[in-house]
């Protein structure tokens, strides 16, 4: 009997353990992927120095970064210097120098860093110490950057006054005069990211309208503050259409990198004027969410269950005030392969095939799902939304083909 009992005993303590073990794992679980879900729709304003400039050359006209992923990638980039006090901008890469192959020593203390080409400073002071890549090459607005006459307007959404550049087309352009161009940047992004386009634009006679949308730095933030990964901030669209169209727009060109793809599908899905828009171009687009948490969820080693989970909470009414958002997150609604019988604006793609942040699958796969209507090009080689920097003139003569 004693000994009955004493085995009864550990069996309970095995039991109430493994129970203590579930609870506490699941615990864990529902931690991590509220943490998850939490990062997704929380804006990233503060961006840190996340580069080195080990030496400048003026008269070689030439700056050292220490090498990375970012500081070795072919094209040409920006550089905000230390905490953005300035900014420069940077060309392609310097080749080595012969006697590296002669001296192993040498060439592997080159392989530390990157050597290349100084295009101009806009402002502040290069000099060796931390600054922070910039994707985007330019800095400022349309005049300072571009030297194409701007005017500051206003563009009133849900939400409040969102601030918006307006720049005309090119006068000698031979068309597209009443044509608009409403170009979206991407999350935790600026309108900068859209400059690169502009040029190309200019020249097509489009006139330029680029907004800020809710939560942007200097825009109105939503009641809650997160994103919703498009099913609300393309309000701000609809409401940069309107803007144009009451402005003269006969019609409109809608123009999105990364989450501004998302946002420029949900318009055309849900806006009363998106008849209005006569073609769409896209890089880089989010064209499934679900695609792209499961690739993040990959490379940060969180299991699929919690990715699944972190779904589950963004979606569920129950989990509103866990994540602290207005109203819930359907990633299901922004599918459009799956939706792809819903698009029906005749749309240009540019992808890359090396993008690390948003897997160019789903973009091939709406391509498929829609030919005829919806076009890709795959790019070869470059980093997320950075096609223009490798190759300037194949970017903007894709899109220039396309919107002719």
């Amino acid at each position: 009997m004693t000994r009955m009992t004493s085995t009864a005993s550990r069996a309970a303590a095995v039991g109430s353990a493994v129970a203590g073990g579930a609870a506490l794992g699941g615990a864990v679980s529902m931690g991590t992927a509220t943490y998850f879900a939490h990062r997704i729709i929380t804006p990233e304003h503060e961006k840190k120095d996340d580069v080195t400039v080990v030496a400048v050359d003026r008269e070689a006209g030439t700056v050292t970064l220490r090498a990375d992923p970012q500081t070795t990638s072919a094209g040409r980039y920006g550089l905000w210097l230390e905490r953005g006090a300035g900014h420069a901008r940077l060309g392609e890469i310097v080749p080595g120098d012969d006697h590296d192959a002669d001296d192993p020593a040498r060439g592997a203390r080159r392989q530390e860093v990157v050597t290349r080409r100084l295009l101009g400073v806009d402002e502040g002071d290069l000099a060796p110490g931390p600054a922070r890549w910039n994707k985007y090459f330019y800095c400022g607005d349309p005049t300072s950057s571009l030297g194409l006459q701007h005017e500051d307007v206003v563009v009133t959404s849900d939400v409040g006054d969102l601030p918006a550049w307006r720049v005309p087309g090119d006068p000698q352009a031979p068309a597209h005069h009443d044509d608009w161009a409403i170009l979206v940047h991407g999350r935790s992004a600026q309108r900068g990211e859209t400059l690169r386009a502009v040029p190309v634009l200019h020249r097509l006679g489009y006139t330029c309208l680029i907004p800020m949308y809710r939560n942007d730095i200097g825009a109105p933030p939503s009641s809650d503050g997160r994103y919703s990964l498009g099913l609300s901030e393309w309000r701000d669209i609809d409401a940069a259409m309107r803007y144009a169209l009451a402005h003269g727009a006969r019609r409109i060109v809608l123009l999105g990198w990364s989450m501004g793809g998302a946002i420029v599908l949900q318009a055309l899905n849900r806006s009363d004027v998106a008849h209005r828009v006569q073609r769409v171009v896209l890089n880089g687009p989010v064209i499934d969410w679900g695609s792209v948490l499961a690739h993040q969820a990959d490379l940060h080693f969180i299991p699929r269950p919690i990715e699944q989970l972190a779904r589950s909470l963004l979606r569920s009414k129950a989990s509103r005030h866990l994540l602290r958002i207005a109203e819930p997150v359907d990633v299901a609604a922004t599918n459009w392969v799956d939706r792809a019988d819903e698009v029906s604006h005749r749309m240009f793609i540019i992808h890359s095939a090396t993008d690390e942040t948003v897997p160019f699958g789903p973009s091939q796969d709406l391509a498929r799902r829609r030919p005829g209507l919806v076009q890709t090009f795959v790019w070869p080689q470059a980093r997320h939304c950075q096609e223009w920097n490798t190759n300037a003139s194949l970017w903007e003569d894709l899109v220039a083909s396309f919107l002719r």
